[in-house]
């Protein structure tokens, strides 16, 4: 969390070390910042500047600041989601993956710790690390070890290399399914099943 001295707004810093970054780390923090200002919607992040420190050798990637993510507050003792905020909170996971999907981005980790909320209720996918661009219309091969392990669909737990917005959506399912059950549906600590 820092101030912006310009405008007096507080945002958050997301630091991102560059000092011996190898080539790969590099282009994963380029394709980042490239997903990220191709998307403008408000159930999406919104990038608002970039900010390097040659002192520290950072890089900052400067967002508006939210005060919660579901997760946080999906495990905080005492509360309980009602059905109306579950429709709310659903309503805007998929208007900004609409928006992601529409615009040929594939989030790839959609769970509770990166969607963010504010103190009005208002949602916004984060977290972009796993991003990817694609083409509907296109094959492409893509890596199946992406989404985190509970809310990974099928497919990609069987290694599946050709995929879409199906992906972003099961994850998506998984967070209804958790929202209204209280828990996560699907919590494991392996891919290989134990028999």
């Amino acid at each position: 969390m820092a101030r912006d001295l310009q405008s007096g707004k507080i945002v958050a810093l997301k630091r991102v070390r560059f000092l011996n970054m190898d080539p790969e780390s590099v282009r994963f923090m380029a394709r980042e910042i490239h997903i990220l200002r191709r998307l403008d919607h408000p159930n999406v992040i919104k990038l608002e500047g970039i900010v390097t420190s040659r002192l520290s050798h950072s890089l900052y990637l400067v967002f508006e600041y939210m005060e919660h993510d579901l997760a946080g507050l999906a495990v905080t003792p005492g509360l309980r989601f009602t059905e109306p905020q579950v429709k709310c909170f659903m309503r805007q996971i998929l208007a900004g993956l609409h928006h992601c999907h529409g615009r040929g981005v594939l989030h790839r980790d959609i769970k509770g710790s990166n969607l963010l909320i504010d103190d009005n209720g208002v949602l916004k996918i984060a977290d972009f690390g796993l991003a990817t661009f694609f083409d509907p219309a296109k094959t492409q091969h893509l890596t199946s070890r992406v989404v985190t392990l509970w809310y990974r669909p099928p497919e990609l737990l069987l290694g599946a290399t050709e995929y879409g917005v199906a992906v972003d959506l099961w994850s998506t399912g998984c967070i209804l399914a958790e929202l209204l059950a209280g828990k996560p549906i699907m919590p494991g600590q392996t891919e290989v099943p134990n028999y």
